[in-house]
């Protein structure tokens, strides 16, 4: 099978479909309605699973794809962009949670734009298991959040993972600029 044959690939649809459920995750979210947010985390969760299972499933199965390597950390971004969002619009976030979600946002934001620049350079940027890490974190973090307005009492334990999530994102967002700079240092010369 040549790499295109796998676009369409159990692993791809699960990465499809979780890009698919943003806008109802989100929609549902914000309906002010304590059923549809449960349904929403309901979906979100399942959409959070699939991050696990395409990547397990596409090396599992040796169904790698260009597609896939391209669109499953976008997929992440997307949901967690989305979510960032969306919480800062229902006030789910406090002012304080905004720092860590706007740290969030701009090193997702800059370390796409150095997968950009490297990518026009041939240069691949792997993903790192602290990046991993990292996105999980998040997922969990958003979670959570999620939860907070529904059962109550999850404020404290929503704020360290958000600032967790904050501060692994920092690090692989620096890990990755760290690459980036080797390789522009090597350019000049």
């Amino acid at each position: 099978m040549s790499k295109n044959s796998h676009t369409f690939s159990l692993p791809n649809l699960l990465t499809y479909a979780r890009i698919i459920a943003i806008p109802f995750i989100i929609i549902l979210a914000l309906s002010g309605n304590d059923a549809l947010r449960w349904a929403a985390l309901v979906l979100f969760a399942l959409a959070a699973i699939t991050d696990f299972f395409d990547g397990y499933l596409a090396r599992k199965w040796k169904m790698v794809s260009p597609v896939g390597r391209m669109l499953d950390p976008i997929a992440d971004k997307l949901l967690v962009g989305a979510l960032l969002i969306a919480f800062a619009y229902d006030k789910t976030f406090s002012a304080l949670d905004l720092i860590p979600a706007i740290i969030i946002m701009m090193r997702e934001i800059f370390v796409s734009g150095l997968r950009e620049y490297l990518g026009n350079e041939k240069i691949v940027l792997p993903v790192t298991i602290l990046a991993k890490y990292k996105t999980t974190i998040q997922l969990v973090a958003l979670g959570i959040l999620f939860a907070e307005p529904l059962m109550g009492g999850l404020s404290l334990i929503s704020n360290i993972f958000l600032w967790l999530a904050a501060i692994l994102t920092m690090i692989t967002g620096w890990d990755y600029w760290k690459v980036t700079i080797k390789h522009m240092l090597k350019e000049e010369k």
